[in-house]
């Protein structure tokens, strides 16, 4: 089993609040630290409802509509998987680390993500809703249209990724953190935010649910970048 400990926070660099010098806080997410064992490399064949995977190296492995719902991942390594339409419904990712997966249409809604990192991953239509991520790095590469609507996520860093469209709605968000990460046209809608780090996001866009943003911290630059958007969703006509 993968020993894990609380890492850096990505804007504070100790894991400890991160702060802009004027008082603004907020408590940066934990990170994890994987130390794998010596992995078993997958033989093939096809993923199993419910199946067990224990150690198991995946590299290059076609997973392309799959069924895996309600598998268990532990201490698992992927790499450079394809992942088109595969039902990981309801799976549990714990202690592994998951390097350029690529798919459109992978189906994790309602998985559980625990310790684990996501690095140059190329993924579209991605359903993660209802899931629960917790200790979770996403690190580089591209995500299209990442569906987290009613999901919880708690110690969460986005990092170098660009994410198009993600939808955040109802989700909860808790410890999150954007680190030179881009996010477009967002769907915040009845999401409930504590301690989210916007400050990294570059661009920031928030096509919904402005309205939500209490609980996070944005800079001045990004404030001024939203005020239109702002004033639209408050009703406020600004004239000369």
């Amino acid at each position: 089993m993968a020993r894990r400990a609380a890492g850096a926070a990505g804007a504070a660099g100790t894991g400890g609040a991160a702060g802009t010098g004027d008082g603004a806080r907020v408590k940066g997410a934990r990170r994890p630290e994987l130390r794998l064992p010596p992995l078993e490399p997958w033989t093939g064949g096809e993923l199993e409802p419910d199946g067990d995977y224990d150690g198991v190296e995946f590299r290059e492995a076609d997973l392309a509509g799959q069924d895996g719902a309600g598998a268990r991942f532990m201490d698992c390594v992927l790499t450079g998987c394809a992942v088109d339409e595969a039902t990981l419904s309801r799976a549990r990712v714990l202690d592994s680390v998951l390097t350029g997966l690529r798919g459109i249409g992978t189906d994790l809604a309602e998985a559980t993500l625990r310790d684990v990192e996501l690095l140059d991953p190329r993924l579209g239509g991605t359903q993660l809703h209802g899931a629960v991520l917790e200790r979770v790095v996403i690190r580089g590469g591209k995500i299209d249209y990442l569906n987290l609507r009613e999901a919880r996520l708690k110690d969460v860093v986005f990092e170098g990724c660009v994410l198009a469209e993600p939808d955040f709605a109802g989700a909860r968000l808790e410890r999150v953190e954007f680190v030179d990460c881009a996010l477009k046209e967002a769907d915040f809608r009845s999401a409930t935010l504590k301690d989210v780090d916007l400050r990294g996001a570059a661009p920031l866009e928030i096509t919904r649910g402005l309205d939500r943003l209490s609980g996070a911290l944005i800079t001045p630059g990004q404030l001024l970048d939203l005020a239109p958007a702002l004033a639209a969703e408050m009703g406020i006509r600004v004239g000369p």
